[in-house]
């Protein structure tokens, strides 16, 4: 799976537009702007996991209730899974080959020479891809209450911690693949062996609390794992697990911290 991604801004905001707004602000709104051109990524993230719970609720012993996962149905497990896999998509394949090609391009490097620092491209797109997964998340928690009756999530100070920092980790392993790929090619061919991985630690072939005990053991300590369990607990009701928060905040500091020391401009 491939999204289309924009490889170079369409203007570079002005002196009096960025004095006006502030670097950050004149930025976000110039690739907001230029994300919402894109009807690739638009799809992907957006639609596509809200359109994968609907296709998933027609399967008829997904809407059943199992003695094993405490009376809940299959269906249910599917909206932190679809939540995840839009994580999966903005973070680990839309954004990564944007700023790398920004940074080939030598886009970033020559907005070294002007008011807005190249910084606030980088702060911009962590912040239009982490609002972009949140607005998903509402999607599909919205599509799952009306199309399957999916039941709120009842913890939800619980839940809010475990969405933001599923957030963080999908992002900061996404700024890690732009550190470590040179090009936009290999940060598109990286992040389509990753998506793979990551869609199966998240559970969207077999979620992770119907996995077997050891395979369930070994995906809970990957990031989209740990959210995946963490947010279907603080959904039926209990509080997140601390490990699985302990890893998901882990996943968060190695893979920022790595990126920023990484990074390179040009």
């Amino acid at each position: 799976m491939r999204t289309e991604t924009t490889t170079a801004p369409a203007t570079t905001p002005g002196p009096r537009a960025t004095r006006r707004r502030g670097p950050v602000t004149a930025v976000l709104i110039a690739e907001t702007r230029l994300f919402l051109r894109e009807p690739g990524s638009l799809f992907w993230v957006f639609v596509f996991p809200s359109l994968l719970l609907v296709i998933l609720g027609f399967v008829p012993a997904f809407q059943e209730e199992r003695d094993d996962l405490g009376g809940r149905r299959v269906i249910d497990l599917y909206v932190p899974i679809s939540i995840l896999l839009a994580m999966i998509t903005a973070a680990i394949q839309a954004m990564p080959p944007v700023l790398t090609a920004y940074r080939e391009r030598g886009i970033l490097r020559r907005m070294s020479t002007t008011p807005v620092r190249p910084s606030a491209l980088l702060t911009a797109q962590i912040v239009l891809h982490g609002a972009a997964c949140l607005g998903s998340a509402i999607l599909v928690t919205a599509v799952g209450r009306i199309a399957y009756g999916v039941a709120l999530p009842e913890r939800l100070p619980g839940y809010l911690p475990a969405l933001l920092l599923a957030v963080a980790a999908a992002l900061g392993l996404g700024a890690t693949i732009c550190a470590l790929t040179r090009t936009a090619k290999a940060a598109t061919a990286v992040g389509s062996g990753l998506y793979l991985v990551m869609m199966f630690s998240a559970g969207v072939w077999l979620p992770v609390q119907t996995m077997p005990d050891v395979l369930r053991r070994i995906v809970q300590i990957t990031p989209f794992g740990a959210a995946s369990q963490a947010l279907e607990q603080a959904a039926s009701g209990s509080w997140p697990g601390w490990i699985h928060l302990g890893v998901l905040a882990l996943w968060t500091v190695v893979a920022g911290v790595a990126a920023s020391r990484l990074f390179r401009w040009q």
